[in-house]
């Protein structure tokens, strides 16, 4: 029996690096999944037939979970074209790193908007399904520095930390209609993006990990994999930190 067998899953920012990896994962274990893309226009039209040859349900939407209204649209769309929706995992994200003496209003709110407010649009449009089928699985994307803070991410650090906030509030307001919601703070994860890197600096990160290694989207994906299933039905209002002892 696969873990999320007769599930459907929701993953925004789906077309690469983590969201990719948890698209792939949740059909490999039986989930129907939808996801959502924004520029990567092609990249999506792979990925929804790419998830197709696992036997389950595939639909690709382009969409900005930051619009409140596509947001809304966007879970409509997903239950009327699948049937349900039993887990929602808000994976879009983006960066606009400098320094606060440097950071203009528009790179405030950008990432504030992409980041947080996405989060507040899609668990508010899934609220009717969940409360109305009496469960649902809530999984938002964080990252550590949303625990801690970093120098240059002023913005970043801001919208990771009110996503905490955000997951532990709906935790306490919804677990009594069984509906959780937790959320992933990932480290230092070795993506498409840190290929473009430095090699020293990337080791140099690395060697300031206890574990020695960067993590992998399947790493991440793992992570909600178990809090998407029935191995986690006791677990809400969490954190779980996947960066291999980095915070420790």
């Amino acid at each position: 029996m696969k873990l999320l067998s007769g599930k459907t899953a929701l993953v925004t920012g789906a077309s690469r690096g983590i969201g990719y990896a948890i698209a792939q994962k949740f059909a490999e274990q039986g989930a129907n999944v939808a996801f959502t893309y924004l520029s990567s226009v092609e990249k999506g039209e792979t990925l929804e037939k790419e998830l197709g040859e696992y036997g389950i349900k595939a639909k690709g939407y382009r969409s900005d979970a930051s619009d409140f209204s596509a947001a809304e649209q966007l879970i409509n769309s997903v239950v009327a074209d699948l049937g349900s929706l039993d887990i929602l995992i808000n994976n879009a994200g983006i960066t606009q790193d400098t320094l606060l003496m440097r950071m203009n209003e528009e790179m405030w709110d950008k990432v504030i908007d992409v980041n947080l407010k996405s989060v507040y649009n899609t668990v508010k449009a899934a609220l009717r399904t969940f409360l109305k089928q009496k469960s649902g699985s809530i999984i938002n994307l964080t990252s550590v520095v949303g625990i801690k803070g970093n120098a240059g991410q002023a913005n970043y650090a801001a919208s990771k930390a009110g996503i905490i906030g955000f997951t532990k509030s709906v935790a306490l307001e919804l677990g009594s209609r069984n509906i959780r919601s937790n959320a992933i703070a990932p480290g230092f994860i070795e993506t498409e993006m840190t290929d473009k890197l430095d090699e020293k600096t990337v080791q140099s990160w690395r060697d300031a990990i206890p574990l020695k290694r960067g993590g992998s989207p399947d790493d991440v994906a793992d992570c909600a994999l178990f809090l998407a299933s029935d191995m986690s039905t006791y677990i809400t209002g969490q954190v779980l930190q996947v960066d291999g002892g980095m915070l420790t």
